[in-house]
């Protein structure tokens, strides 16, 4: 039984990540979980098939983004919500999360690199072993000091 939910699952996501954005759209929107927009710009590829068969299995504990290793490389989230989102291990390099909101974001061995978070909310945003090589920060909310020097050594740029 458990093997054909998971293979069930697996294929929703699969045909969900098929379906052009508009489509996608509206399916978030009849699940009622369209305010994760961002889902309609993620790519077919293995890790989203994953991270989209977590969203479809636990639809009803959707009010923090699980995004566990997810591909959201290369893509626009500006303003993107993903308050006290699980991004552990996802990749996020070249992305634009502009003024994006990640207030309590786990982002631990998350992929930064080239990614641009200026006029981000980054309160209690835990960055452990997190990559930022040339991830750019403006001024930002949140960072702590102590923080930012982290994040300087480790390759952030801070842009003011």
């Amino acid at each position: 039984m458990l093997q054909s939910t998971t293979q069930n699952l697996r294929f929703q996501a699969i045909q969900f990540l098929q379906q052009t954005p508009k489509q996608r759209l509206q399916l978030l929107q009849q699940l009622g979980i369209a305010r994760y927009e961002f889902l309609t710009k993620m790519r077919l590829n293995e890790a989203n098939i994953n991270c989209l068969m977590r969203f479809l299995d636990n639809q009803t504990q959707l009010k923090f983004p699980n995004l566990i290793e997810a591909d959201l490389s290369n893509l626009i989230l500006d303003e993107v919500n993903f308050i006290r989102g699980n991004l552990s291990k996802a990749n996020l390099q070249n992305s634009r999360l502009k003024n994006a909101d990640l207030l309590f974001a786990n982002l631990t061995n998350a992929n930064l690199r080239n990614a641009d978070l200026q006029g981000a909310t980054l309160n209690e945003t835990i960055w452990l072993n997190a990559l930022v090589d040339e991830c750019r920060f403006g001024e930002g909310i949140g960072l702590k000091e102590n923080q930012r020097k982290d994040l300087q050594l480790r390759g952030a740029r801070f842009d003011y």
